[in-house]
């Protein structure tokens, strides 16, 4: 199963607490996520991830960065 709004959400919300937290723009932040790893986990359904709390992926993509 595709879960693709949940995982646009998601997106949108670390992408928000990345600029927050950096104080950059937006288009910054989700460069900054898409050019992680941690964004192809996201995008795989087998992870599971695109479920998760938006506090725990940006908190995955904090240990990454």
């Amino acid at each position: 199963m595709n879960h693709v709004l949940s995982k646009t959400i998601l997106i949108s919300k670390v992408v928000e607490m990345i600029a927050q937290k950096e104080r950059i723009p937006l288009k910054d932040a989700r460069n900054l996520l898409y050019g992680s790893d941690l964004i192809r986990l996201i995008e795989d359904d087998e992870t599971g991830l695109y479920g998760e709390s938006p506090l725990y992926v940006f908190s995955l993509f904090e240990q990454t960065m």
